[in-house]
């Protein structure tokens, strides 16, 4: 006899059979906390169809900010995005877990020689892979700054920003900088001749005179709006990243407002860095968050994005791939020679780190 038990036997099979699956794709979510405008967004949604994975993708535009996050013990993210000099007080802090090689296939990809010099901040390169890497330098509006300046505006120098009397002309058209006292003050350690990795309060001292002199000059500190304000040409000269510069100017190009963004690694060089795919400690999601990077690993998917951010990729089998525009730009892949300019930061020690940030907080204020 079939009783209603019987019945309902199969309805109840298929019932739960439908919540596990509902609940394993509940569970496959990836959480994302990346840089502002720093990925396709075809990337992302092709990411989705390909792995099936849900992604909660959030931005930031500071090292700072991502620091305060993961510095609480529960950032609430799977994968997260750290500059190299950070990535190493991070990792000693314990806030990442080891990658597991066997889940990133695509590894093969990478460069040797720049895994090599990541492994300053990253022995062994055991928590984080390379994302994009860059270095900070000038953008500026060509139009307006010779109109400031004249013919001969040193835009191939830091004498553009630290003389005051060009940082006083350009005031007209406006000037932003960096919002970021680990990027800006070594820049200003290195132009006096100093270390830019000092940990002399003194030095900070020096570096902080310098940049109160240019202060009144300075339009803004922001690490993403000078972006899209060169690009409408709201102001005419920034510090900033360099692959930033290419994106601005596309977008002006696409705006067809006539206004043309430049850049210019300045001659006396400029702090290089490498942006990292890491996974905190504390992930919900460890697992996709692997199958994430080995995804970005894969040259095909990662030139369109150096293509779109205008950043080199750390993929050795991806640089063909990468338009002619941003790779043959020597301002976006440095040449040999203009490497041997380039300097990375690394960690200060804690009575350093805090004199560099009293000096910020002078600066910023002006006073």
């Amino acid at each position: 006899m079939i009783t209603l038990k019987h019945m309902l036997a199969p309805l109840l099979a298929v019932g739960l059979l439908s919540s596990t699956i509902q609940v394993q794709a509940e569970q496959r979510t990836l959480r994302v906390y990346n840089w502002f405008d720093y990925i396709t967004p075809q990337t992302l949604t092709d990411f989705q169809k390909d792995s099936q994975v849900k992604l909660i993708y959030d931005i930031f535009d500071t090292n700072e900010a991502l620091e305060a996050k993961l510095l609480t013990g529960n950032s609430g993210y799977d994968v997260v995005v750290p500059s190299n000099v950070f990535l190493a007080k991070q990792i000693e802090a314990g806030v990442f877990q080891p990658l597991d090689r066997s889940k990133l296939p695509n590894w093969q990809h990478l460069d040797p020689a720049l895994m090599k010099l990541i492994e300053a901040n990253d022995p062994g390169n055991k928590y984080a892979v390379p994302y994009m890497y860059g270095t900070v330098l000038i953008g500026f509006n060509p139009a307006k700054v010779k109109a400031a300046l004249g013919d001969n505006a040193p835009v191939d120098s830091w004498d553009l920003i630290f003389k005051e009397e060009n940082l006083a002309k350009l005031k007209q058209c406006g000037v932003a900088v960096l919002d970021s006292p680990s990027e800006v003050l070594p820049l200003a350690l290195k132009y006096l001749g100093l270390d830019p990795n000092s940990n002399k309060a003194e030095d900070y001292k020096k570096a902080e005179a310098l940049l109160l002199k240019i202060r009144p000059y300075i339009t803004y500190f922001h690490s993403s709006k000078y972006m899209a304000d060169i690009a409408n040409g709201d102001i005419c000269v920034a510090v900033g990243y360099s692959g930033s510069f290419s994106q601005a100017a596309n977008r002006a190009q696409e705006a067809n407002n006539g206004v043309v963004v430049d850049m210019r690694l300045p001659k006396e060089g400029a702090p290089i860095w490498f942006d990292m795919l890491a996974i905190p400690k504390n992930a919900a999601n460890a697992e996709d968050a692997h199958v994430f990077i080995n995804y970005l690993l894969r040259p095909e998917v990662i030139a369109p994005i150096s293509d779109f951010v205008g950043y080199p990729n750390p993929n050795k089998d991806a640089t063909e791939k990468v338009s002619a525009a941003i790779r043959n730009n020597p301002n976006l892949y440095p040449t040999a020679e203009a490497m041997q300019t380039l300097y990375t930061l690394k960690p200060l020690a804690r009575d350093a780190e805090r004199a560099r940030t009293r000096a910020w907080t002078r600066i910023k204020s002006g006073t």
